[in-house]
Formats: C-alpha cells, sequence, structure tokens
C-alpha cells in the first residue's frame, strides 16, 4: 500500500471514529508509528485533522466545545452504562459525594442511589435542580460565575469554596484523559476540577471511549490524582493500559 491510500484510510477513520492513535494506526497498517506521525502531519497540513499527543482528533472535535443542549444526546447510551457502572462507587450511607458539571457526571442522576443519606456537592446548576427532589439527598450548590456553555459555577469564589471542603468520593469529568492525564479546554474550568480532585478521598473519573487519546488546553489532573476511571466496551485496550500501569482502578461498563 502506497503512503496516499494509507492516508485516505486514515482520514476515512478519523472521520468515522473522531480520533485515532499512532500505535494503532501503525499496528493496523503494518508501518513504524514514524511513518505514521509522518501521515499526520501531512494529513494535518492539508486541513483533515488536529494532531494530538499520541495520535490525532477530527477537526470538528478540536474547534469547538460544544454547549450542553448540543452535548445531551451524544452518547447517551454509552455514558447510562457508564452511570450505571460508577453506582459501586457511592459512599454508605451518611456519605458526601462530589459530583462535576457535564453530560456524562450528569447521567449519574438517573441511578442515583435512594437507598441512603447523601449529601451531594455540585457546581453543576442542574444537576442540583434534578437532586433535589429526592429526599435523602441533602444538595449543596457551589457558587461562582455560571458558565453558560456548561451550566457549571466557575472562577475564584468556587474555587475557594471547594479547597474548605472534604468529601468521600468526587465523580469527575473530563474534555480528554491521555497518559498525560485529564484536561478541558476552559482555563476556569480546569481550575474548579483542579480542586474538586484535591478536596476528595477518593477520586473517580467517567470518560466515554471519545475522550480518550485526546488532549485539550488545560490539563487538571495527573493519573495519580485519580483513583477508578468509569468507561464503556468502546474503548479500547491500548487506551486503558496507561491507566492499568498507573494503578487505577479501571472499570469498564458492559
Amino acid at each position: 500500500m502506497d503512503a496516499e491510500d494509507r492516508r485516505d484510510l486514515i482520514a476515512e477513520e478519523l472521520r468515522r471514529r473522531g480520533r485515532v492513535s499512532v500505535r494503532n494506526l501503525a499496528a493496523a497498517h503494518d508501518v513504524t508509528p514514524e511513518t505514521v506521525r509522518r501521515d499526520l502531519i501531512e494529513l494535518e497540513e492539508r486541513g483533515e485533522l488536529r494532531r494530538v499527543h499520541g495520535g490525532a482528533v477530527a477537526l470538528e472535535r478540536a474547534l469547538v466545545e460544544s454547549a450542553v443542549a448540543e452535548r445531551s444526546g451524544h452518547m447517551a447510551a454509552d455514558k447510562a452504562r457508564i452511570a450505571a457502572a460508577a453506582v459501586a462507587h457511592f459512599p454508605a450511607d451518611g456519605g458526601t459525594v462530589l459530583v462535576d458539571a457535564g453530560t456524562t457526571t450528569g447521567a449519574l442522576l438517573h441511578v442515583f442511589p435512594t437507598d441512603r443519606r447523601l449529601t451531594v456537592v455540585t457546581n453543576d446548576v442542574s444537576h442540583a435542580l434534578a437532586l433535589a427532589p429526592i429526599p435523602t439527598v441533602t444538595v449543596i450548590v457551589v457558587g461562582g460565575r455560571l458558565r453558560a456553555r456548561t451550566l457549571a459555577n466557575v472562577d475564584d469564589f468556587a474555587v475557594e469554596t471547594l479547597r474548605n471542603l472534604r468529601v468521600d468520593v468526587a465523580f469527575i469529568a473530563t474534555n480528554g484523559v491521555s497518559e498525560r492525564g485529564c484536561s478541558t479546554p476552559d482555563t476556569a474550568e480546569a481550575a474548579v476540577k483542579r480542586a474538586m480532585v484535591g478536596a476528595a478521598d477518593r477520586v473517580v473519573l467517567l470518560a466515554d471511549h471519545t475522550k480518550f487519546g485526546d488532549e485539550h488546553f488545560v490539563r487538571f489532573a495527573d493519573l495519580s490524582d485519580l483513583d477508578a476511571v468509569v468507561t464503556d466496551s468502546r474503548t479500547e485496550d491500548a487506551d486503558l493500559l496507561p491507566l492499568r500501569l498507573a494503578g487505577l482502578d479501571v472499570v469498564v461498563a458492559p
């Protein structure tokens, strides 16, 4: 196979999956990682993708951070399975939970335990409204500037509030996760997520398969900051290997 045919196949896979990794492409096409990197450089120069650490993402994923309304139905079935598997990480009766803003963490609201008393801290206004009717749940909303794109409260007030808290478990969302850690496009969101990670005795990352191998502008956590990762069955083993090597509890939802 010549280089142009291989690049056409790479571009086709990228359009289908939204993300490709150097490691997997090298194995699939029986070429060296260096050859794949040259292919990705060429495709990036043509405006067909954006390279990230370990691979590339489709240009439409790289250019915009979609709003909540745009993301709410995306990967809904995968997120529902992730949420169902994540329930096992909830603390016992009387525990404290932090629920990050986001649609993946939002899927937790549909399976939230009602058989125990829980105090839930969240910076997501829509999460708080959904949890408020549950009689066994005490909801604490972290204040701050409301970021309309994600419905998350951010900035210094939110960060300072979180720094004074200690919770049993934090369920965190991310825009991207790789061997370099978790990242998000917005600096204000990253600061809040970093404070959430610091406030929790146990940090559980909820991420569907499209987030793996993807990297964004601001890193808010290293893999060593996490305790567990819950994902769906479409996440590739190669993407999960760095997490397992880091000693994380990796749960793949069926």
